[in-house]
């Protein structure tokens, strides 16, 4: 199997100005993410898609191809992540060459490792799904056989539409949410359906490495917290 490793990297950011090029511990957070990339053994090509010369230019000097600058449009803040991908499959299409998946990989999950990626390629191989999403444990209280929405009238009802409430947290079936470290999704279904995820969705459970998703000023001192606790 083929895989394609894209980062999405744009200059703008207005939570954390120049966030792509921010240096976390000393180092631009683009870089961490093109740095496991490149250490994946299973990743044909790890490309930057930005619209950003200074982006670019880290981004080559780190060992990441930049085939192309992306129209800016596609760098604004409401610009959907799937435009990013589709507009890289098109490029590599219009030249001819194609792969079996892409794996989006988000500068924002810095803390995701070679090993994270090359386990995540190797399962979505081994099962026939439309994609893979890189998981984490829903804590039992959080469950969503656990969870109520408001009826009205003072009321509540299980989320899930079950009658009767799961009464032991040992019984409660496992769950997980995406922690947006990787995406990945087969050629074909981006290129027909323009989605990251089609119908059969499997997953890969991170459990290793830490979990930051960096949107925030305070997820940025939490990841530095946890980059000094790694050094120490």
């Amino acid at each position: 199997m083929k895989v394609l490793g894209l980062i999405p990297a744009r200059g703008g950011s207005k939570g954390i100005p120049r966030k792509n090029l921010k240096a976390l511990a000393g180092k631009p957070l683009v870089c961490y993410t093109i740095e496991a990339a490149l250490q994946s053994s299973l990743l044909d090509t790890v490309i930057v898609s930005t619209e950003d010369a200074e982006i670019a230019a880290v981004s080559r000097r780190t060992g990441a191809e930049v085939p192309f600058l992306r129209p800016a449009e596609l760098a604004a803040d409401s610009a959907p992540t799937i435009d990013t991908v589709v507009h890289a499959l098109q490029f590599y299409e219009s030249r001819g060459k194609t792969f079996d998946a892409i794996c989006l990989l988000q500068p924002t999950t810095p803390f995701r490792t070679a090993e994270d990626i090359d386990l995540a390629i190797r399962q979505f191989k081994d099962r026939e799904a439309d994609c893979l999403i890189s998981v984490r444990p829903v804590p039992h209280q959080y469950n969503p056989h656990w969870i109520f929405e408001p009826e009205g009238d003072g009321y509540l009802r299980l989320a899930t539409g079950e009658e009767q409430i799961i009464p032991r947290r040992q019984e409660l079936p496992p769950a997980y949410y995406r922690d947006g470290a990787i995406y990945l999704t087969r050629w074909a279904i981006l290129r027909d359906e323009r989605t990251l995820y089609g119908k059969k969705i499997t997953y890969c459970v991170l459990e290793q490495s830490p979990e930051i998703n960096i949107d925030t000023p305070a997820d940025w001192a939490n990841a530095e917290r946890l980059i000094n606790q790694r050094i120490a």
